[in-house]
């Protein structure tokens, strides 16, 4: 049975409480494939390593069923909105 967007999105909600979350969703013949942004202040202090063990770590009981599960961004707010504020200078 394959993963719904909605059950991801819940997981991540529920275990990171994302300031922001952005991830698409995509159906291929093979699976269910996610791109995830995500801004949390639960990776304050940690390394990029770290940060993206919990995102795994807050969808593991899907991970079984999902393709891919590409983990773009894994910001703090700080970090988010000094990327905001520099892409708008742009």
């Amino acid at each position: 049975m394959g993963v719904t967007k909605e059950e991801v999105e819940a997981a991540l909600n529920s275990k990171l409480k994302p300031s922001h979350l952005f991830f698409e969703y995509v159906i291929f013949r093979c699976g269910t494939s996610f791109s995830v942004e995500i801004v949390s202040e639960e990776f304050e202090g940690k390394r990029l390593l770290e940060r993206h063990r919990l995102v795994n770590s807050a969808v593991s009981e899907y991970l079984k069923d999902i393709h891919a599960l590409s983990i773009k961004k894994t910001l703090t707010p700080a970090q988010w909105e000094k990327e905001d504020k520099s892409e708008a200078a742009k």
